[in-house]
């Protein structure tokens, strides 16, 4: 038996041979293949070099990194200027159409070179090599082919390093050696993108578990191979913010998230304008409050009591104050308008005086009586001969006995509890969808403030502009927006018209609450403001000009992610309100043999 010579150093990493193609090298039993990068896409995002460093076959990425010095930098910049320009002003003197490259060109070397005087930045010569490791000259062929349309996919120009293979090779080694010398210059924050500790990808709560994903999956990151899970309960509030225009997604998204935050025990509470969660309520046994169908009532006066553990009701020490300080939003929301000085004080007194006649005062043993109605606040009113009283009377006359009274005509009906609860409010006339969607939001808000049940729970407000409008709508819900967090709640306030929401201090102040804030498709008309408050890039901005349906831009703090939502079969036929699928599913359930019967 004989024994190998024993290599020592160096020499137990030198192959035992290597053959030198065009542009191949053969090392031992592998077969590679070096590519360099000289060409670039104009604008990176954090990152943008992941799909090379978790390409799934074995493929080397080197970058070779040279400072330039400031003046150095600054003489090669105005030189640069100077060859655009005049390139510039040579096209327009003799009246040619403007090259697009050359312009986009000189506005970078502008803005970079503004930035370098100011002390930004630096500027960097980066060279980027690539090796493809393959078992045979097969297989290297296909992996060569892949790579090379994966980085055409980024928008990197690779060129083989044709009859130089070995220094290709060489340069991917980890030795710092660039024999192959095709360099790009890069300033500060291109460079920082391409780090390979820039990950497009959101970080994990627990920077000890990596792998550990929590909340809710929401899609698949279109900037890696990896899926985006977030929880909402893990940042330092539980609010959210959708924003999209019509068709981009935003109500499939939302129900997507509603429907995944059930699993893990969280209680929702949904306001719908449209009824379009009936179908998933009813799959998970979730309970639907229909507001302006017969027989379903809202009384604004109630006082929120609650029932106990032991059955004893209790209530807050101020919720008398409380409650009369909210019929003044009441007040505001139905008539339209936020009420004068006088009109405040005359609506003051009668509402002391509607709680007294029902036999409610500051003592909070009487705070278990029956509540008073809209309508005995009106008839209190009118009866103080007060002008101003007389007229706020007059103006709440359609809502206690006009064409709008049946949704105050009695007390209320229903107090719903469970792990889903839905108000549709549909059924509402338009003129009463505010004041629905304000009303509704007080019953969960009593809910949820109830501090005898601790548990996790999700309020949301689709199509939130109907309660924007009212600047009192807004004021209440920016509030609930500032104390759900200490009462383990979170908001998701999804809405189309961006300009309520992002046009008033009230909106804005929604928007900075929000720790999760999801960006889908955007309007031309509307991206400009969207990009002024969110601070979007010219990227993220053609992005959401540019999205498809489910596409959107997550963004929890400073770290920001593209995704597309991604739904199971199943989930899809539960939260899609695709009319072709609506006509599909109606047509089967016609012609399986049920007959509708009606209701109780």
């Amino acid at each position: 038996m004989t024994r190998a010579p024993y290599r020592s150093g160096a020499e137990a990493f030198t192959p035992d041979a290597i053959a030198v193609n065009p542009r191949s090298l053969e090392v031992g039993d592998e077969h590679l293949a070096s590519f360099a990068v000289v060409g670039y896409p104009r604008e990176v995002h954090p990152g943008w070099l992941t799909p090379l460093l978790t390409y799934p076959a074995r493929l080397d990425v080197s970058l070779h990194i040279e400072p330039i010095d400031p003046v150095t930098a600054s003489a090669r910049l105005k030189r640069q200027l100077a060859r655009l320009e005049s390139g510039r002003r040579h096209t327009g003197a003799h009246d040619r159409v403007p090259d697009p490259a050359m312009e986009a060109a000189t506005e970078d070397a502008y803005d970079l070179s503004a930035r370098v005087a100011r002390g930004e930045g630096r500027l960097y010569r980066v060279g980027l090599y690539l090796t493809v490791h393959a078992g045979s000259a097969q297989a290297l062929a296909a992996d060569v082919a892949a790579v090379r349309a994966l980085a055409a996919s980024l928008l990197l120009d690779a060129r083989p390093t044709t009859y130089r293979s070995l220094q290709g090779w060489v340069a991917t080694l980890p030795l710092g050696l660039d024999q192959i010398r095709l360099r790009r210059t890069m300033d500060t924050a291109a460079l920082a993108a391409a780090m390979p500790f820039a990950s497009p990808d959101l970080p994990p709560p627990d920077p000890t578990v990596p792998a550990a994903p929590s909340g809710v999956l929401y899609g698949f990151n279109l900037g890696s191979p990896s899926l985006v899970h977030h929880d909402r309960f893990a940042l330092d509030n539980h609010n959210a913010v959708i924003l999209g225009r019509s068709g981009s997604g935003k109500s499939y998204l939302v129900k997507l998230e509603l429907l995944r935050s059930l699993y893990g025990g969280v209680e929702i509470h949904v306001i719908d304008p449209e009824d379009e969660y009936a179908r998933l309520a009813a799959a998970v046994g979730g309970t639907c409050v229909r507001l302006g169908s017969a027989g379903v009532r809202v009384n604004p006066l109630d006082l929120p009591v609650t029932t106990r553990s032991d059955g004893r009701r209790t209530a807050p020490g101020d919720a008398l104050l409380r409650r009369s300080l909210f019929l003044h939003t009441v007040l505001a929301v139905l008539c339209g308008t936020e009420l004068s000085a006088a009109e405040r004080a005359v609506a003051d007194r009668a509402i002391t005086a509607t709680y007294n006649h029902a036999g409610i005062t500051t003592d909070p043993r009487t705070w278990t009586r029956p509540a008073p109605l809209l309508a005995d606040l009106a008839t209190v009113l009118a009866d103080t001969g007060d002008p101003v009283a007389t007229e706020l009377a007059a103006r709440l006359h359609p809502f206690t006995d006009g064409a709008f009274s049946g949704l105050f005509s009695g007390p209320t009906t229903t107090r719903p509890e469970g792990h889903l609860i839905v108000f549709s409010l549909r059924d509402l006339a338009p003129e009463l969808k505010a004041l629905g969607t304000l009303l509704t939001l007080d019953m969960v808000w009593r809910q949820v403030s109830n501090p005898a049940i601790h548990r996790p729970r999700l309020v949301v407000v689709d199509e939130a502009w109907l309660l924007m409008q009212q600047p009192t709508g807004a004021a209440f819900l920016a509030r609930m927006a500032k104390s759900s967090r200490k009462h383990w709640a979170g908001i998701t306030l999804a809405t189309q018209d961006t300009a309520d929401v992002l046009g008033s201090d009230l909106g804005r102040a929604v928007v900075t609450n929000s720790a999760t804030q999801i960006l889908l498709r955007q309007a031309p008309q509307a991206i400009d403001e969207i990009s002024q408050v969110f601070g979007l890039s010219q990227g993220e901005r053609q992005f959401l000009l540019s999205a498809s349906c489910g596409q959107g831009l997550l963004s929890t703090g400073n770290q920001r992610v593209a995704f597309q939502s991604l739904a199971s079969p199943t989930e899809h036929d539960l939260v899609t309100t695709s009319p072709e699928f609506l006509a599909t599913l109606q047509d089967s359930e016609t012609n399986s043999g049920w007959v509708d019967l009606p209701a109780a």
